[in-house]
């Protein structure tokens, strides 16, 4: 495997504990509220279902991190696609359902490091 696929997926790992940390600690402050457009109304009455949302992105991140220190490199690389997938699952389901902007941020970079994965 090349070094472009591990890096890909680490990057992927980084954008998704960085909407971990604005959904479940800054949904309410002006940096939360700016990333994802929301009043500080909505916020305030969302916030239980924002931190939700940001504990998953968090299992996601975890399981690209879990693949990418498994020791079994066949077995890592599984997982890997595994929690890549769902990523990309998710950001088309978020860019239907959200906003387009979604498939920029979460599917791109997870199909770039799936395809990296696959034939690098």
């Amino acid at each position: 495997m090349s070094f472009i696929a591990p890096i890909l997926v680490a990057l992927v790992a980084l954008i998704h504990i960085y909407i971990l940390v604005l959904e479940m600690f800054l949904w309410t402050k002006p940096q939360g509220r700016k990333a994802f457009g929301s009043t500080a109304e909505f916020a305030e009455q969302t916030k239980v279902l924002a931190a939700n949302q940001g504990l998953y992105n968090g299992f996601l991140a975890a399981g690209l991190i879990w693949g990418l220190l498994q020791p079994e490199p066949g077995f890592g690389w599984q997982i890997q696609l595994f929690f890549l997938a769902c990523v990309a699952v998710a950001g088309l389901y978020g860019a239907v359902s959200v906003g387009p902007k979604i498939l920029l941020v979460q599917t791109v970079p997870a199909v770039l490091a799936i395809l990296a994965l696959i034939f690098l």
